[in-house]
């Protein structure tokens, strides 16, 4: 259905965190999946749904994922294949799960455009696409070329938003006539709309220098699509079992704003509802959804799924940076 591709530029601001509570909303069938060229850790801290006869999830399969996938893509990929290849974590959001070193990712460049044009034909699911960090001339513009929408992440700091300047110029160029790109900001609660407005300020100039500079059709807008909270203790209650707190966490309640916007601008979903098993398909257990927060709308749409269970002694490392 559409592609979303998250990523960022420098100091690691939270994209699985992102890439994960939004996808834990989405108000339409989703997937999440992990295409950090660096190495994904949801192998390492997040639990696949529990299985006939066992009280606890189990652990993701490395192997099941990106890896096992690249294998069988060699002689084409269809976006039907993908499915195999999915697993469904604790709470029901599916997920494809990446590599777990550089060195795999290094090995499979040839994939991204490919498995892009495969997640745009993944219908009627959405797909999320965590890119990680993005360097000069990456490989996952690939990918990002077959996307409805790039989002890049940052931090309303003076560094991290001088480094996503640079970024967006040059990534406006590379994907000329290609999609739209937008920037999310994780913001401090304390000055939530005061963030977000400042660095809409501050891309306002690169938006016009890239104007300016074009030669030809004019590059993608870039658009200030909102804020997740800058939300610690949220980050850590999204590794745990769905419950109450986690419903009315900053996070959440960001991210469920957020993920309404993002849907509004993509394509109208498809009317089918994938078949048990597909990408995106509604857990066969039955989830009774929790009543809304204190000073928050009713979310639109069907019941946010469960976060992810951690077993004792997990964590969510990225929320914490």
């Amino acid at each position: 259905m559409a592609l979303i591709a998250l990523a960022a530029d420098k100091g690691a601001p939270g994209v699985t965190t992102a890439a994960v509570a939004l996808g834990a909303v989405w108000p339409r069938p989703v997937l999440v999946a992990e295409c950090d060229q660096a190495g994904g850790d949801l192998v390492y801290r997040l639990p696949s749904a529990q299985s006939d006869g066992d009280a606890d999830g189990g652990m993701l399969n490395p192997s099941r994922g990106l890896l096992s996938l690249a294998a069988t893509a060699r002689r084409g990929l269809r976006p039907d294949q993908v499915a195999e290849h999915c697993q469904r974590l604790d709470g029901g959001l599916d997920v494809l799960v990446g590599v777990t070193n550089a060195e795999q990712a290094h090995a499979m460049t040839w994939l991204w455009g490919p498995l892009g044009r495969a997640f745009a034909g993944l219908a009627p699911v959405d797909v999320i696409a965590d890119c990680g960090r993005l360097g000069a001339a990456s490989p996952l513009l690939d990918l990002m070329h077959e996307a409805d929408l790039v989002v890049l992440l940052t931090r309303a700091t003076l560094e991290q938003v001088a480094h996503l300047r640079e970024r967006v110029a040059a990534l406006t160029a590379e994907l000329r006539g290609g999609p739209p790109v937008g920037v999310l900001v994780l913001a401090d609660p304390r000055d939530f709309r005061g963030s977000i407005a400042e660095v809409d300020r501050i891309l306002a100039g690169v938006r016009g220098r890239a104007s300016d500079a074009a030669q030809g059709p004019p590059p993608p807008d870039v658009t200030v699509l909102g804020g997740l909270a800058l939300d610690p203790k949220g980050a850590d209650l999204l590794s745990g079992s769905w419950g109450g707190r986690l419903d009315r966490s900053l996070l959440i309640r960001s991210a469920r704003e957020v993920a309404a916007d993002l849907t509004g601008r993509l394509p109208a979903a498809a009317p089918a509802v994938p078949p048990p098993g597909h990408p995106g398909a509604p857990p066969a257990r039955e989830d009774v959804p929790l009543p809304p927060g204190p000073a928050e709308q009713p979310p639109q749409g069907p019941p946010p799924r469960r976060a992810p269970h951690v077993p004792a002694g997990g964590g969510h490392e990225e929320g914490r940076r």
